[in-house]
């Protein structure tokens, strides 16, 4: 994705809409990756290798990684603190609130890098995601 600042300045919207552009941009990496990185080709089995990255456990897990390892800075995990704090009113039914929370904090975090224009910085936390759980070759 090219590097682009946005209009929309992140501290105006609520964290349920950084977390749905969050997510929006975290599927586009994961879906690249995925595509010419695992010889996948089918969309179903494509789906089910996504799912390795985007669902609320491994988004949560993820998150967790870097914030043990001191990875992101002060900024970034206020950003995911504002994105956990939010108040959704519905958790999937595979997780529990806790770890839905985590992943919305994520989710928050890409969203609020989107649209301050830090492409640069969304490519290392994607970049070291992959390198962390890396995309598993396939057969197929």
């Amino acid at each position: 994705m090219k590097k682009t600042e946005t209009d929309t300045d992140p501290n105006l919207l609520n964290s349920l809409a950084l977390a749905y552009m969050g997510d929006a941009v975290i599927e586009v990496y994961v879906r690249k990756a995925i595509i010419s990185s695992s010889g996948v080709t089918k969309p179903h089995a494509l789906h089910v290798q996504a799912v390795d990255y985007v669902s609320a456990k491994s988004q949560s897990r993820f998150l967790h990684e870097l914030m043990d390892e001191g990875f992101l800075t002060e900024d970034e995990l206020n950003a995911v603190r504002r994105g956990r704090n939010a108040k959704s009113h519905s958790v999937p039914r595979n997780t529990d609130v806790q770890t839905y929370n985590f992943s919305t904090g994520f989710e928050a975090l890409i969203g609020v890098l989107f649209f301050m224009g830090k492409q640069e910085r969304i490519e290392e936390i994607m970049e070291k995601m992959f390198i962390n759980h890396p995309v598993e070759r396939s057969g197929h």
